[in-house]
């Protein structure tokens, strides 16, 4: 825990959540003392008050004078599943939920990335979006498309998920490869404000590309997905 960039009492309060969300605390009961927890973790009973508090303000603790302190309620934040293994299964995923559009360009964006990702086309529309489901956040999208394919459908691009639209213009827009990779991270100001998470609870940052055949990028994003909603489903080949 100490070699990670975030704070110690942020990735006690993680566990922490972890065991209320699996009912392993269930509501009412009396969870460990600080002096306990501290030395569970190997922290400064301050760090481990810090974790709890950071609980109570989030009203799955509360403290009970001359008792302890005990279990509100289970946070009832769904686990969504978004790594999968086909684009099929990624585009249902986002037909469920919901998003609204934070910033909207379509004045010649252009993605900023890694050499190796392919080639660049002549201009993109870009798009930051706030997705949810079940009326609360759990990503935030900035994504950049081929300015052409756009231009396909722009009313319902600006309105609808851009995967699941993707894959229904498959006769006029080949996709020929598509990648993504993930890595952990910690929220910063404005992800925890949009994500309604506490500053430094981690996230998942997922950069997703598609290619046409001449390797040129027809979808490039960068999304950030609430860490404690996450559920990873990938086959393993054998």
């Amino acid at each position: 825990m100490a070699s990670s960039p975030i704070p110690l009492y942020l990735q006690i309060a993680d566990i922490l959540r972890g065991r209320i969300n699996r009912r392993e605390w269930l509501a009412g009961a009396l969870i460990p003392t600080l002096e306990a927890l501290a030395s569970e973790f190997k922290v400064a009973r301050v760090t481990a008050r810090q974790a709890v508090q950071l609980l109570a303000s989030e009203g799955l603790l509360a403290s009970r004078r001359g008792y302890g302190t005990v279990v509100t309620k289970a946070d009832d934040a769904p686990n969504i599943v978004v790594m999968k293994t086909s684009l099929e299964s990624l585009a249902a995923m986002y037909e469920t939920t919901s998003a609204k559009i934070l910033t909207f360009d379509e004045s010649h964006a252009m993605p900023s990335v890694a050499a190796d990702a392919g080639k660049l086309g002549s201009n993109y529309v870009h798009m930051r979006r706030l997705h949810f489901t079940k009326g609360k956040p759990y990503a935030v999208i900035s994504l950049y498309l081929l300015q052409e394919v756009f231009q396909r459908s722009p009313e319902e691009f600006r309105l609808r998920a851009v995967i699941p639209l993707l894959l229904r213009m498959k006769r006029a827009v080949r996709i020929e490869r598509a990648h993504q990779t993930m890595s952990i991270g910690a929220a910063d100001p404005e992800t925890a404000r949009l994500l309604e998470i506490s500053v430094g609870t981690p996230v998942a940052h997922v950069t997703r590309v598609f290619l046409d055949r001449q390797d040129r990028i027809l979808y490039y994003a960068e999304v950030l997905y609430r860490g404690d909603w996450v559920k990873w489903e990938i086959e393993l080949q054998t």
